[in-house]
């Protein structure tokens, strides 16, 4: 099989990826509640090596999107261009997500698209789980692509967790409890407001707000955090 390479087409890709993939793998993503029936078993790793590989290409990215492969859909979405990405695009990607691990990896490239602020105010008023969850796992890795994003931002996206912090399915509530988390760890600025949200959900009297704010306080609180944010500051 010849070596992948930026002009490896998706067929290509796509027959390497069925030649590496492990059952043996494929099995053991179960103990991490990750849905294995459109997976073929590459580690996390191995998929980011294939994408440095064979470099950005938007149509071909769509092409191995098309496949239903878990791993082909993480490539492509570490391949396509997010200036490219249309709202359209974004909406019939995350229609078709069943598991929390395309989901963060998906999330990851519709933050850097243009209209990423739209999707999250959509994707987080939409019932189904996993769409619902895309909205705080942007959230949580917007904290890391968008260095440049006013406060007011985040200010936002802590009433959107407030207003979802009683949605108690599994995916839902765990990225609710991460954007919380890291929301509160990206400025001293930003601290304050996040602590005071987990806080009032850690008094809440749904149990699942409760879980969210009392992890998100535990966090939050803990000195070694406290002490990165002082840094932060300090060297800002």
């Amino acid at each position: 099989m010849a070596e992948l390479s930026p002009g490896s087409s998706a067929e290509e890709v796509l027959a390497h990826l069925r030649s590496i993939g492990s059952e043996e793998n494929r099995r053991g993503m179960l103990r991490y509640g990750i849905r294995i029936d459109r997976a073929l078993g590459i580690p996390h790793g191995v998929q980011r090596q294939i994408a440095r590989k064979i470099r950005r290409n938007h149509e071909r990215a769509f092409e191995l999107w098309a496949s239903g492969i878990t791993e082909a859909q993480f490539i492509a979405s570490v391949t396509a261009d997010p200036k490219r990405l249309t709202v359209d695009d974004a909406r019939a990607w995350a229609a078709s997500f069943d598991s929390w691990d395309i989901v963060d990896g998906v999330s990851d490239l519709f933050v850097d698209t243009d209209h990423w602020r739209e999707l999250i105010d959509e994707f987080a008023a939409d019932e189904r789980e996993f769409v619902r969850r895309t909205a705080f796992a942007m959230i949580a890795w917007s904290v890391v692509h968008r260095k440049k994003e006013p406060d007011a931002t985040f200010l936002h996206f802590l009433r959107l967790i407030e207003v979802h912090a009683a949605d108690e399915r599994n995916f839902v509530k765990k990225a609710v409890n991460w954007a919380l988390r890291c929301i509160g760890k990206r400025s001293l600025a930003l601290h304050a407001p996040a602590v005071a949200l987990a806080e009032k959900l850690a008094a809440s009297p749904d149990k699942t707000a409760r879980w969210i704010g009392r992890g998100a306080v535990k966090e939050l609180t803990d000195a070694k955090t406290l002490a990165r944010l002082e840094s932060k500051k300090r060297s800002d």
